[in-house]
């Protein structure tokens, strides 16, 4: 399944209010690092059965951005039952974030 791309409005419906984890991508389209890390994120959203894979571009997103400290992209944080449980930023290879989702 590939990863949604989601508007502030979708947030709420797809992360906050969804069972199990969500991995959601706040990416910027003008972010090289960001560039780097959404083939990753694309094949986890693929990869990955019991994980709903998001992405939310801060340019669009400005206050959902702000509202979960995001302040350096790409920042991936992890959701469980619509808490987040854990973040990190910057680019990472994937067996680090196979590992967040633990």
């Amino acid at each position: 399944m590939a990863a949604l791309h989601l508007e502030a409005a979708d947030f709420k419906q797809e992360v906050l209010e969804s069972k199990g984890k969500v991995l959601v991508d706040f990416f910027a389209t003008w972010c090289g690092p960001c560039r780097m890390l959404s083939p990753i994120i694309d094949q986890l959203a693929d990869e990955v059965a019991d994980v709903k894979v998001c992405k939310v571009d801060i340019d669009k997103a400005e206050a959902l951005a702000a509202e979960y400290g995001v302040e350096v992209v790409p920042t991936l944080i992890v959701f469980e039952n619509g808490e987040v449980v854990k973040s990190a930023s910057g680019v990472m290879p994937k067996p680090v974030i196979l590992d967040m989702l633990k």
